[in-house]
């Protein structure tokens, strides 16, 4: 019988020992215990890679994958028989629970919840893979910053020019089956402006051309802190890279990194969007687990969000019911 306990041991294993083995061990000399903070009051986290909630004890027969623990996968595990959830990012009370205190919603269905995130960081080079390069230098907490990953790699042999990498991504990440979903579902809804994230952030090239030559690949991810200043110093540090790659978080065009890396003539280029981080590394994961624990089913929970004109959502009902509200209890307290 596979417990909770095991989960633990088997994550603590695969990641070499970055997992905290028992919740009473001292959290402070742990180096994949981290506080994240932004210094917005009240809103900080600290990543506890291993068991969050449960008992150690409990028997394990259904295991899920996630990447951002939420209501909705707490839902669709209470629904489907899961008896635990694997979060890559960091979990809190409230965030990661509809809005309520944590262990109520996970008592109410006996479901017990571990996360692993930085402590998952780095552990296998697939990102880079997937987006066309093989990582000769891996760094997690570049210039210092915990968390600031940079990889500089060098281009795979099919990997020429900057189209290349994108013609790459599309070939791994089979969106054209979502694409087709969501046309469906504009369809069905008779509202072509119905939108979905996968298809609005695809890989996109801000410097250069489809033909610009690429070899020398500095890969960074943008939303970890990494700065303008922060790409003067790999440019150093790796003189012969000619493009930049950005990829889980995107900038916009006109971002001071895109300003920078015209100064330092580099090409520019966005690869893979945060919600498609379930195939690049939750899927990895999921393989890993249900290979280590054979008596566990694994499953993987996908996020997909949908962004809705407001007068198309909803059956008539539905609509009146939210217009009704709005207008007899909420607008006209406004206007009192």
């Amino acid at each position: 019988m596979t417990t909770l306990q095991n989960v633990v041991e088997e994550l603590n294993h695969l990641t070499g020992g970055r997992v905290l083995l028992h919740r009473e061990q001292s959290k402070p000399q742990h180096p994949f215990v981290i506080l994240k903070s932004s210094g917005i009051v009240g809103k900080e986290v600290l990543e506890t890679p291993g068991l969050v909630y449960g008992d150690p004890k409990r028997p394990v027969k259904k295991l899920a994958v996630a990447m951002t623990l939420s209501e909705q996968d707490i839902e669709l595990a209470a629904a489907t028989g899961v008896d635990a959830i694997v979060a890559h990012h960091p979990i809190a009370d409230g965030a990661s629970s509809g809005g309520v205190t944590l262990r109520n919603y996970l008592d109410l269905y006996n479901i017990a919840v571990l996360e692993l995130h930085e402590a998952f960081h780095g552990l296998h080079p697939g990102i880079p893979f997937l987006h066309g390069h093989r990582v000769h230098h891996a760094d997690i907490h570049f210039g210092g910053k915990e968390g600031n990953v940079l990889y500089a790699g060098r281009t795979l042999p099919e990997i020429d020019v900057l189209g290349d990498i994108l013609d790459r991504l599309d070939s791994f990440m089979g969106l054209e089956k979502d694409e087709m979903l969501l046309k469906t579902e504009q369809a069905l809804r008779d509202s072509s402006s119905l939108i979905e994230t996968s298809q609005v952030t695809k890989g996109r090239i801000v410097l250069g051309a489809k033909d610009s030559p690429t070899e020398h690949i500095l890969h960074i991810f943008p939303h970890t802190g990494f700065t303008p200043e922060d790409l003067r110093q790999a440019k150093k540090q790796f003189p012969a890279s000619d493009t930049v790659l950005a990829s889980i978080s995107r900038v916009p065009n006109h971002h001071a990194l895109v300003q920078e890396a015209r100064k330092l003539e580099l090409n520019f280029i966005i690869g893979n969007c945060h919600v498609l981080e379930i195939f690049e590394n939750g899927l990895p994961l999921a393989y890993a687990l249900d290979y280590l624990l054979p008596e566990v089913e694994v499953v993987v929970f996908r996020e997909k969000v949908v962004s809705f004109p407001l007068r198309q959502m909803g059956s008539p009902l539905l609509k009146e019911y939210a217009q009704q509200m709005a207008m007899q209890h909420l607008v006209k307290k406004v206007n009192v």
